[in-house]
């Protein structure tokens, strides 16, 4: 593409949007941009958070932790540089950055999410390889963690430059306050760069996410048969977990599977026509999950979770057990003079 015809593209997709069709009222763009704004908010708390807290304690820098870091760096990609500009756009009414920003926000957006959905997969691995032991005793190193971690950027990085050198492109969306690759061209190139996209992007992940998990929950059953048989009790690590995996598994489908069967719908179909209101829906689902990677893989994680909330809440953990009044009386009677017994012994007259 040459600078002119960039320039009028850039051109062409802002006064489009403004001076063309009116794709929803003005009030609705302005929810949508209150929405993400509160999402965005949310994701920059909280992934910051994770990021500071691994920092900062030590017993966090396992290896096993370091999938739960890149995810909340590849979310905090999404939302800097696709839910902060998307929040800018709607709030205009319209999308105002011209056709680089475009392609900086669509590629933005798909690269980092694309690799927090790699980061899932990678850390639905990790638990069944420590969990299960499918190849015996094997210690899950560094270089292990930080192998998983660099497979997830290069695939993510594989897939999304292609649009950037001519195989496939990113488009306005929905309402068309962002961008995403082109769903809708029937061009043969470009199709068979958005099914190519759709196989090694979403149902690979999809399938190792469920292969992984479902391993891990058989597993852990057959586990708890052996210790019903043995006389022992292990229903209720095996329903936290279970709850765990259902958690995780549904959160992965309310996020990504709308999104994914509607670009498939749309390449299958492509004359089909869906109102913009409606399309633009499973992408802002896409969006939602910076916030809810964090909650689920650390807030279900205890070692994260004894940490981050006092952290969140400066030192204090609502939801920790108060302990009974009388036993902090007696705690407070037994400090008090284990404190003037130790006071005299130091300081004797």
């Amino acid at each position: 593409m040459s600078g002119e015809d960039f320039f009028l593209s850039s051109v062409n997709v802002t006064e489009e949007t403004v001076s063309g069709k009116v794709l929803m009222p003005r009030i609705g763009y302005t929810v949508l941009a209150i929405i993400m704004g509160v999402f965005c908010s949310a994701s920059l708390v909280l992934n910051v958070s994770v990021i500071a807290v691994t920092f900062k304690y030590r017993q966090l820098r396992h290896p096993i932790n370091y999938s739960l870091v890149n995810l909340a760096i590849a979310d905090l990609g999404v939302t800097v540089l696709g839910g902060a500009l998307t929040v800018e756009t709607n709030a205009v009414g319209y999308f105002n950055l011209g056709r680089a920003g475009c392609v900086i926000e669509g590629f933005a957006v798909a690269f980092f999410g694309i690799t927090a959905l790699c980061t899932i997969a990678v850390i639905a691995v990790d638990r069944v390889v420590v969990v299960c032991k499918p190849m015996g005793t094997l210690t899950f190193t560094p270089r292990q963690a930080l192998a998983g971690i660099a497979a997830s950027w290069t695939w993510s990085l594989v897939w999304n430059t292609p649009p950037l050198f001519g195989w496939g492109s990113y488009e306005l969306e929905g309402v068309e306050t962002s961008c995403a690759p082109n769903w809708y061209s029937t061009d043969a190139v470009n199709m068979s760069y958005i099914i190519c996209y759709f196989s090694f992007c979403f149902a690979i992940p999809f399938l190792i996410i469920v292969t992984s998990y479902g391993y891990l929950m058989w597993t852990l059953r057959q586990v708890a048969k052996l210790g019903v048989a043995e006389g022992g009790s292990t229903s209720k690590a095996e329903a936290q977990v279970s709850r765990m995996v259902l958690v995780m598994i549904m959160a992965f489908l309310i996020c990504w599977l709308p999104y994914a069967a509607f670009a498939m719908t749309i390449v299958a179909n492509p004359g089909m026509s869906i109102n913009p209101i409606i399309a633009t829906v499973p992408m802002y689902l896409t969006k939602t999950s910076t916030v809810y990677n964090p909650i689920i893989y650390i807030f279900m994680n205890k070692q994260f979770q004894e940490v981050m909330i006092p952290f969140l809440f400066c030192g204090r953990n609502p939801w920790a057990p108060k302990q009974p009044s009388s036993a902090m009386e007696t705690s407070s009677t037994v400090n008090s003079g284990t404190t003037s017994t130790n006071q005299g012994k130091v300081a004797p007259l």
